[in-house]
């Protein structure tokens, strides 16, 4: 026998989607929302929009893309749960993994392709690192010869840089080069608690991620 689950008002609404995301073990999708709250989607959205608003005072923020949502660690907390959980060292982005992220979170969705024309130069190694990390991930197939996988960011990558939504990326300066997108997206990443990486060590990931920098094509 099924038990009789207590009154849903519209009020109560947030509060018990904040519940189900404290709980879950990953991002949620919002159609399982719905379901499991038997409420109508538009009755979701206008919910995750005033839970967005309460969380914007605390110390953890909603977080969404495309049809998932989670709630996240607020940027400002970060270094201090990390602390907690003994994450303080992480090695941060090399110069050739930042470009490719910027290109891929500016201009998403693009293909392998589409990064390595933009650069100039190999990227395979530059992508096959964020992937790794989870920044970024496939999100289609494109339509041209081939079907190329299609780049875009992730969960984590909202995370990671602070952010609520992709939306939510600061403007490039008007006919932003490569190192204005780079730039401009290293500007939001909180404060790098870790150790501080070489300038030889990063030369020698670039080289690496790029192959030597060798021309794409």
């Amino acid at each position: 026998m099924n038990k009789r689950l207590p009154s849903l008002s519209k009020d109560r609404l947030p509060a018990a989607i904040e519940a189900i995301l404290f709980v879950a073990d990953e991002a949620v999708e919002i159609s399982m929302l719905a379901r499991a709250l038997r409420r109508p989607a538009d009755a979701i959205e206008d919910a995750l929009a005033e839970l967005e608003l309460r969380c914007a005072e605390g110390g953890t923020r909603l977080q969404r893309t495309r049809d998932t949502v989670q709630l996240v660690t607020a940027p400002e907390s970060g270094p201090y749960v990390e602390r907690f959980l003994g994450l303080e060292s992480r090695q941060r982005l090399s110069g050739a993994a930042l470009e490719a992220l910027a290109i891929i979170a500016y201009k998403q969705p693009m293909t392998r392709a589409g990064v390595e024309q933009v650069r100039g130069v190999n990227s395979d190694g530059a992508i096959a690192s964020l992937i790794a990390r989870g920044l970024i991930e496939e999100i289609g197939r494109a339509q041209s010869p081939g079907r190329p996988a299609l780049l875009g960011t992730t969960l984590r990558f909202l995370e990671h840089f602070g952010l609520s939504k992709p939306g939510d990326l600061p403007p490039l300066p008007a006919n932003g080069s490569i190192l204005d997108m780079a730039e401009t997206l290293e500007a939001v990443a909180p404060e790098d608690t870790g150790d501080e990486e070489t300038a030889e060590d990063a030369e020698a990931e670039d080289a690496i991620e790029d192959e030597e920098a060798t021309p794409a094509g």
